[in-house]
């Protein structure tokens, strides 16, 4: 199977069509049925598969940095009397079962990164729904700041996954219909399992969009309504740079970049994940800086190895240069008072949430003096299922705090990844920030410390990280997936936890269940004159 590649430009677009005017941009859906992401289904009333995906999430971050005068993105169809009906259901039934999990992972961090556009970056949204609204497409209009939707008598909301493919709206719609949007439990229930939906007053009344607009007054209304989502901005970003093309060197060994490589064991089912540091100073006039590149190589490999590397389970992390180096890019990134400056931040803290939720087992290796666990590549250590730290004699190994640990990078709890692993005692996050500000950290100390979770010297090193690694490559791969879900987010639960919660869990379960991708399950037989045939014992 050919890799798949998440790098894509405007002028490649298939499936979308990006216009600016001012400080409103348009994105319209106009998918391409004839070029699904592979082959064997047709894309027919701007359904979408990872391809269209693919597309939205290189838009909304291109307009964050290549079009800062932006303050309101509408999107919208071109399609008569449909603007989305959701993810395409042949292209879920071709799918295999891990295909299917990490596209609606993927999807639904795109959503997320288009509400933290909303919250950070000054950039609000507008869902201008002009025909039906089904499924992944009115999950998309409730990622957005608001929503309108025609009143012609036909059009509608609706999310039928339930009642016609016994699955449920997998990229958080759920969540957003009664967490974000507040409407009622007993309306969601209704509407949710209502396969045609709710439209005109009544989905208003509900609370299901923010207002219905006849077909006569819709391009004046959607006009007025963007105009004034762009003028409550009060965030600025710019100034705008061209985010280069990453091109990596991908083979069946290795996915190499500038700064980033990921070599691949398929034997042993491990991956090794390397970080190099900046060798240069920072420039954050350039798209080519290592705080912005560096991450951005980081999350495209991240994608890569969810997507076409399932058999992977382990992955070792580590890092290597000049932890000064890190450090001055962590500072010059924080002091700048530009919003570019400020997306910069906001991408890296995006890509470690990527890394986060990435179902794999990430041990974080410091094994050599050239090691540099410093600032924002110690969040990789921090973050990672466990951290091995080889003890030298002269110290030479070691890690650092910058001000990038300080709080700014939290997670989808809203902790820090520091805060999160001292969940219950504080003391000990500041006491580790407080000793970082003085130099590196060698091994020992950082284990006692809390920051690594085991040190040893080089005579016990080598064979216990290979046991380790041996031993987690060798345990259920569904087990692992659950348990690093549950353990990695400690602490509070927010909109972003229960969504990835009960994707990780119930959705990943119900896609297994015979009453959905069965012989003769709901979504096996879609489009079938063949009825579904249900086992009726509940759990």
């Amino acid at each position: 199977m050919d890799p798949t590649r998440f790098e894509t430009h405007p002028s490649k677009y298939r499936h979308w069509k990006l216009s600016v005017a001012g400080d409103v941009a348009t994105l319209t859906m106009a998918v391409d049925a004839d070029h699904p992401h592979r082959p064997g289904y047709e894309l027919k009333l701007n359904s979408y598969d990872l391809s269209v995906d693919i597309e939205l999430a290189d838009a909304i971050q291109r307009i964050r940095f290549e079009h800062p005068e932006v303050k309101c993105v509408v999107f919208t169809a071109d399609l008569d009397k449909v603007f989305c009906s959701g993810a395409n259901i042949y292209m879920l039934g071709l799918s295999t079962h891990s295909f299917k999990v990490n596209f609606c992972k993927f999807t639904n961090e795109t959503r997320l990164y288009l509400e933290d556009a909303s919250a950070n970056s000054g950039l609000g949204s507008l869902c201008a729904c002009k025909g039906t609204t089904a499924g992944g497409g009115y999950e998309l209009a409730l990622a957005c700041d608001e929503t309108v939707l025609v009143d012609d008598g036909n059009s509608a909301v609706s999310f039928p996954e339930t009642p016609l493919l016994a699955v449920l709206p997998g990229t958080g719609g759920l969540t957003r219909l009664v967490d974000k949007r507040k409407v009622r439990r007993d309306r969601a229930d209704v509407f949710c399992t209502t396969a045609e939906g709710i439209k005109g007053k009544r989905a208003k009344d509900w609370g299901l969009v923010e207002d219905v607009v006849s077909r006569s007054k819709w391009d004046d209304a959607v006009k007025a309504r963007a105009s004034a989502i762009a003028a409550r901005q009060t965030v600025t970003r710019g100034p705008a740079i061209q985010l280069p093309e990453l091109a990596p060197k991908v083979t069946d060994k290795a996915f190499t970049y500038r700064y980033v490589e990921l070599t691949i064991d398929r034997a042993a089912r491990t991956a090794a994940l390397t970080i190099k540091a900046p060798a240069d100073a920072p420039d954050l006039a350039s798209a080519d800086t290592w705080s912005l590149r560096a991450f951005r190589e980081l999350d495209d490999a991240l994608l890569r190895l969810r997507f076409d590397l399932p058999e992977i389970g382990v992955v070792t992390v580590r890092t290597s240069g000049d932890k000064a180096q890190v450090l001055a890019h962590d500072e010059a990134v924080a002091k700048a008072t530009t919003g570019l400056a400020r997306e910069i931040r906001l991408l890296q803290r995006r890509v470690l949430k990527r890394y986060d939720n990435t179902a794999r087992s990430f041990y974080a290796v410091a094994d050599s003096r050239d090691s540099c666990f410093a600032g924002s590549l110690l969040e990789l250590a921090l973050g990672a299922d466990r951290f091995y730290m080889l003890i030298d004699g002269d110290e030479a190994v070691s890690v650092q705090t910058s001000v990038a640990n300080q709080g700014f990078f939290t997670m989808s709890t809203g902790l820090s990844r520091l805060d999160a692993r001292f969940y219950g005692t504080p003391a000990a996050a500041t006491k580790v920030l407080a000793r970082g500000a003085e130099g590196p950290i060698p091994s020992e100390e950082a284990e006692a410390l809390g920051i690594a979770t085991i040190a040893a010297d080089d005579i016990d090193f080598e064979d216990e990280l290979r046991i380790a690694i041996e031993e987690r490559a060798s345990l259920s791969p569904d087990a692992l997936t659950g348990m690093e879900a549950s353990l990695r987010f400690v602490g509070p639960e927010t909109l972003e936890t229960k969504i990835f919660g009960r994707l990780s869990a119930w959705q990943n379960w119900i896609f297994t269940r015979a009453n959905s991708t069965g012989e003769h399950g709901a979504l096996t037989l879609y489009g079938q004159p063949e009825r579904p045939q249900f086992q009726w014992k509940r759990t």
